[in-house]
Parts: C-alpha cells; sequence; structure tokens
C-alpha cells in the first residue's frame, strides 16, 4: 500500500521525446515570445525617445546597439549560468533585469541614461533565447534538431506581435507608461510561465549531465577550437543576412517604392523565417546540423545574388520571401551542431558564445552596409560584401563536413 502511494520525482519519469517534453517546448515556446521584447521595443520607441529628448537619429540609434551589445554579451553570460544553476533560476533572474530595465527606462532624466539602460534591458532578454535553445536540446534525442528550431522561434513571434502592441501603448499612453508597463506585465508572464515549467521539470530545473549522452559526432577539433570556427562562422553568415533585414526599407526608398513597401517586404520576410526554423529543425533530424546549415548559408548566398540582378517590387517581394525561408535556420543551426559535437554540460555556455558572435554579425553587417553605400552611392556593392562574408561560412561548414566525414571514414 505505501509503494501504491509513494511520490517518485518527476525528473525520474522524464522520457526525451515524449509528450512531457513537447509541453516543456510549448512553455520555453512562449517563454521565448514574451521575453523577446527586449529586442523589438527600442525600435518602435526610437523616434518617440528622440524627440523627448531632442537627440539626433544617430544619438538615439545608440539604444539599439547597446540593446544588442547586451544581448550578446547577456547570452553568454546566461549560458554560463545554466550550466551551472539551471534554466529556471536563470530565467527568472531575467525576467527581473528586464523588469527592472523597462522601469528604470521610463524614469530616464536624459538620453545618456535611456540608452545605458537599454544594455540592461537587452541582457535580460538574452537569458530566453539562446540558453532556451539549449535547454530544449536536452528533452529531445530523436527530434533534437525541430525542437531547438521551435525553441527559437519565439523571437520571432515575439517580433511579429510586440511591434505593433508597443507602438499602440506609446501613441495611446506614451514612451514612458508604455515602458513601465512593459516590464511589469513581460516580468509577471516570465514568472507565472516558469512556475508551469518548473512543475514540469521538477527537481530537473537544475540539471545532472552525468547521464547525458556523449557527442553524437566526432569533428578531432577541442571545445574552444570548435567553439571559435563556429563564432566566427556565426560573425560571417549575419554580416550577410543583415544587408537585407537591415537595409531593406532604406533600398526601396532609394528605388521610389517608399518606406511602407520596404515595411511589408521586412515583415514578410521575418513571417517565412518562422516557416524555414521550423522547416530547418525537421531537416536537422535527417541530415545533421552541419548539413541543414551549410544548406541554408548556401541558399542564403543565392537570395543575395539574386538582390543583384532584380529590383522590380514584385521581384523584390519575391526574393524578400525567398531570403527568409532560406535563412532563418541558420541561427538555430550553431546550437544543433553544439548538441551534436560537444559535451552535454557546457552545450548553454557554447551557444551563448556562438549567439554572440551572431549578434556581432548583424551590428557589423548593418554598419559596413551603409559606409559602403555611403561611399557608393549604391547597394550593389553592399551587396557584393555580403556575398563574400556569406562565402566564408560556406568555407567554415564545408572543412566541419569534410572533418565530420573523414572520421566517419575512418571509423569504418
Amino acid at each position: 500500500m505505501e509503494n501504491h502511494f509513494k511520490i517518485r520525482p518527476l525528473t525520474a519519469q522524464f522520457v526525451p521525446d515524449s509528450r512531457q517534453a513537447w509541453i516543456r517546448l510549448g512553455i520555453a515556446l512562449l517563454i521565448g515570445s514574451v521575453g523577446s521584447v527586449g529586442m523589438w521595443s527600442v525600435v518602435v520607441a526610437l523616434p518617440a525617445v528622440q524627440s523627448e529628448f531632442g537627440a539626433s537619429r544617430g544619438g538615439a540609434s545608440l539604444a539599439f546597439t547597446l540593446t544588442m551589445a547586451g544581448f550578446g554579451i547577456g547570452g553568454v553570460a546566461a549560458g554560463r549560468l545554466t550550466d551551472r544553476v539551471g534554466i529556471v533560476a536563470t530565467v527568472a533572474l531575467a525576467a527581473f533585469l528586464m523588469g527592472l530595465g523597462y522601469l528604470a527606462a521610463s524614469q530616464s532624466m536624459a538620453l545618456w541614461q535611456f540608452n545605458l539602460i537599454c544594455i540592461a534591458m537587452g541582457a535580460g532578454s538574452s537569458a530566453t533565447f539562446g540558453p532556451l535553445m539549449a535547454e530544449a536540446s536536452h528533452w529531445f534525442e530523436r527530434r533534437r534538431g525541430i525542437a531547438v528550431s521551435i525553441a527559437a522561434t519565439g523571437s520571432y513571434i515575439g517580433g511579429a506581435f510586440w511591434p505593433p502592441l508597443v507602438n499602440w501603448g506609446i501613441q495611446t499612453h506614451g514612451w514612458r507608461f508604455t515602458h513601465a508597463a512593459i516590464g511589469l506585465v513581460s516580468c509577471a508572464l516570465m514568472l507565472v510561465l516558469l512556475i508551469v515549467l518548473r512543475m514540469q521539470m521538477g527537481a530537473g530545473s537544475r540539471r545532472s549531465h552525468v547521464n547525458a549522452l556523449p557527442p553524437r559526432i566526432d569533428l578531432q577539433l577541442g571545445s574552444n577550437a570548435l567553439t571559435t570556427l563556429l563564432f566566427v562562422a556565426g560573425v560571417a553568415c549575419c554580416v550577410a543576412m543583415a544587408m537585407p533585414q537591415v537595409h531593406i526599407v532604406a533600398y526601396c526608398g532609394d528605388l521610389g517604392y517608399g518606406a511602407a513597401r520596404g515595411s511589408e517586404m521586412l515583415s514578410l520576410m521575418l513571417a517565412c523565417g518562422i516557416i524555414s526554423r521550423v522547416g530547418s529543425g525537421f531537416l536537422a533530424d535527417r541530415i545533421g546540423g552541419i548539413r541543414t546549415l551549410l544548406l541554408g548559408s548556401v541558399m542564403q548566398g543565392i537570395a543575395l545574388l539574386f538582390y543583384l540582378f532584380f529590383d522590380s517590387m514584385a521581384s523584390l517581394y519575391a526574393i524578400s520571401a525567398m531570403f527568409g525561408l532560406f535563412q532563418g535556420g541558420i541561427v538555430p543551426g550553431y546550437a544543433i551542431i553544439i548538441r551534436e559535437a560537444m559535451p552535454a554540460s557546457e552545450a548553454a555556455t557554447r551557444v551563448g558564445i556562438v549567439i554572440l558572435g551572431t549578434v556581432v554579425g548583424m551590428a557589423l553587417g548593418g554598419w559596413i552596409s551603409g559606409l559602403i553605400f555611403d561611399a557608393t552611392g549604391s547597394y550593389a556593392a553592399a551587396f557584393m560584401n555580403g556575398l563574400g562574408w556569406n562565402a566564408l561560412n560556406v568555407v567554415i561548414m564545408v572543412s566541419l563536413l569534410w572533418r565530420a566525414r573523414q572520421r566517419l571514414a575512418l571509423a569504418a
């Protein structure tokens, strides 16, 4: 009778790829969608903040740069913390940090104060991206690729619903009230979702990797060397990725189509990116992370090439959709490769480092493309620059695939 009523820990019952794993993934997706507000709100608030403080566009734009800096550096710290204390505690701390950041931003008395506070907002948001991808990878074995990709989709889902909501708040109640509301609401929602996730995970919220499966592939590279290569690859692919994403609105303006058409193309690009992320996860479960990322990088280069030869409105809509379908799965691919080739106990830290590389690439790509346009008066050279960086990413992925094949040949 005692055995019948004995309560077993939830972690003892957990089976990878099970229904419980999918429930955890669904909760993680919601957390990522809420937490991604830290990436998107600053873009929407930029005109209102600039107007109130009487700042230049460049001075106000620094807020986005510092937000992304916080996102990149915070992702490394959050990854390290996740490997040590678990995802629940890490995201809880991040939720409080982001909430306090938004409340502090609403009380800013000068632009420099607002800009510096954006670092905290970006750092808090970072814990709901890379660390969640790494954690989701521990819940699945057969469906790891699709799980990681779905976890990464939260940032795109947030990119779809947060900007119009934030814009409505600013137009209706002002940017200060809206920031305070975002801080309180996002923190509360994330904490509620974390409680539900904690109930699903039980004592496993602080993960032990003692019984984790060994890496699936051996690239005959140390973890530090592989992380460095993936960091460089992340910079390269995202310099290329930034060219259309950052400049498509301005490009359409230069062509005479107007900023509204460019905004529609950007939204189409991000919407197709959601499809791409999920689809690339299915593909990774069949052919592996390296091949999937390599395919995405090659196709991204082809889309960039099309931008050079076609500039009618209809063709730009089509190419932007194509670009979104090709590039959306690239960034989650790094997390999949890390889980395939590195020890599970290092996953969140390594993913955070590589995600930092992608953030650096986005920031660098947007800036360099602008400089090239200023120097040449055209985006043609900027697209060519993107193709060059994309080629570097392809070369790195081909070299990793070659090493993996060589290892398989030796094992045979």
